[in-house]
């Protein structure tokens, strides 16, 4: 288990004397103390056997505080969804001038998984057990394969938005085709024992492979009634 030592690296916004600045670090600091106690917690005495009660204590917060961060214990394990969600929308909202949508999906996907950002820090850090932990639990397996399908809905009709003459079918083919091979070639690399820069080159290589075939995606298709 990786030590709470991610806590030092947040850095401290200016005006820390109780500015919006300084209590957002705060919440920050919190809440990735929350995850990794429970992740610690769920590796130690496993994930069903650990109460929201016993994440709190070990987080010196409140049962209560524990629901402002987090709706559920499924939540925790998840906790870079959201994140990494709302920067791909926001990158599919603005495509670049003459950008194919293919590149614009490419961009995105890569954007909001390779960003630098303290939750994806996180996540590298704690990939290998978050996987364990997952592969051993039906309900997370269920929960990760709810929120993959979710996730590819999502951003096939951002896809189309960004696109309107473009086919949803058509967007929702290449959003699966592109975050499939992104999540099984990261958790191919990962299971083989690569470290995170491996596994997001792997990641970058998948992407690129898809990418040729989803060239002529926003084309008309031969045979098929729109």
């Amino acid at each position: 288990m990786q030590p709470l030592h991610l806590l030092a690296r947040c850095s401290t916004l200016p005006g820390m004397g109780g500015t919006p600045g300084w209590r957002e670090t705060k919440k920050q600091r919190t809440r990735h103390a929350l995850i990794q106690h429970a992740v610690r917690l769920f590796t130690e005495q496993g994930y069903e056997a650990t109460t929201i009660a016993e994440i709190s204590t070990a987080a010196e917060i409140s049962p209560r505080t524990f629901f402002s961060y987090f709706r559920t214990k499924e939540d925790v394990l998840f906790f870079d969804h959201e994140t990494r969600m709302a920067r791909a929308l926001a990158i599919l909202a603005e495509p670049r001038p003459d950008e194919a949508p293919a590149r614009l999906l490419r961009r995105a996907l890569l954007d909001s998984v390779l960003a630098e950002s303290a939750d994806n820090q996180l996540a590298a850090e704690l990939a290998t057990t978050r996987t364990a932990l997952v592969n051993a639990e039906p309900a997370l397996q269920a929960r990760e394969l709810h929120l993959l399908f979710a996730t590819q809905r999502e951003l096939a009709h951002a896809l189309h938005g960004a696109y309107p003459g473009l086919d949803l079918v058509d967007a929702a083919a290449a959003v699966g085709a592109m975050v499939g091979a992104v999540t099984i070639a990261a958790a191919t690399a990962r299971a083989a024992g690569d470290d995170e820069d491996a596994v997001r080159a792997a990641a970058r290589h998948a992407v690129d492979l898809v990418l040729d075939g989803l060239d002529t995606l926003g084309r008309p298709a031969r045979g098929r009634r729109r």
